[in-house]
């Protein structure tokens, strides 16, 4: 049963994450990349710290200072900023095809940063993963978009953060490690702003689609994180992919979008080598 309302959370989690991703693309029609990434991060944040309070601990302190969690806070920003980038310029269904190889390269960084033991088989899923974000992203070809980049980029940021959470003391709760990440976001969104960036004014529908988005986004979290301590990490994990399959569906809803085969293929590739993964981790992790 626990596993059951883990996997429910975990597609809870998803629908929530891709909802967000519709607003983000949504308001980036109105607003500038680094507004919508300063209006998240103040209020995302605060929202978050408001939460963090309520569970009786403190929102800021020394050991935020901790070598892995300012890697994590880094990572947040770069990656995060590069996803928004990505939303704001590709189609939400080929950014979430990306973002699919964000446990791929988790492997990856394991493997090569904290020296894990990757078998052939687990090195050979990865490499398979990546052939389909390149069919996904067809580089060289003549419908080569350049801007999907800010997805891939972004994807490796994103896979980063989840690699160095692993690294932060299990003393710091994790609220208080996520308040701090979306407070990073503010750093990132006002840095686009000096840069050229402006400032627009918010009607009552955008300003209720940014409402939206910081709902949605810490809604999603709170269910993400409940998700992996109730169930097995091997058995709701996977469940993370039902995203492309939201993805699809809004894309093709609200934004019109009409995926080519290549896309699919590619992402079919990506998810069944992530799927994979999550198996052979299983079953490395079961006792003999």
């Amino acid at each position: 049963m626990d596993n059951l309302r883990a996997i429910a959370l975990m597609i809870t989690a998803m629908v929530f994450f891709t909802l967000g991703d519709t607003t983000i693309k949504l308001g980036a029609q109105t607003l500038e990349t680094g507004q919508i990434l300063v209006i998240l991060g103040v209020f995302g944040g605060l929202l978050l710290a408001l939460l963090t309070r309520l569970k009786g601990h403190r929102v800021f302190g020394r050991d935020l200072l901790h070598p892995a969690l300012i890697w994590r806070n880094l990572s947040e920003l770069f990656g995060t900023t590069c996803m928004f980038i990505a939303l704001s310029q590709v189609d939400l269904s080929t950014v979430a095809a990306i973002l699919q190889a964000t446990p791929l390269a988790v492997t990856l960084g394991a493997a090569v940063v904290l020296r894990e033991q990757v078998g052939w088989r687990r090195w050979s899923a990865t490499l398979l993963g990546f052939i389909g974000v390149l069919i996904i992203m067809r580089p060289g070809a003549a419908s080569f978009d350049t801007n999907t980049l800010w997805a891939l980029v972004g994807m490796f940021g994103l896979a980063m953060r989840d690699l160095s959470t692993r690294l932060v003391p299990r003393t710091i709760p994790t609220l208080r490690i996520a308040t701090s990440g979306m407070f990073m976001l503010v750093i990132s969104g006002v840095a686009l702003l000096a840069f050229g960036q402006e400032i627009r004014p918010m009607d009552m529908g955008t300003s209720a689609l940014m409402v939206v988005m910081i709902l949605v986004g810490v809604a999603g979290y709170i269910a993400i994180t409940a998700a992996m301590r109730v169930g097995e990490v091997s058995v709701v994990a996977p469940f993370r992919y039902t995203r492309i399959i939201f993805a699809l569906a809004v894309g093709a809803v609200v934004f019109g979008e009409r995926p080519d085969a290549w896309t699919l293929l590619g992402a079919a590739i990506t998810v069944l080598a992530g799927l994979y993964i999550f198996l052979r981790e299983g079953r490395a992790k079961k006792p003999a």
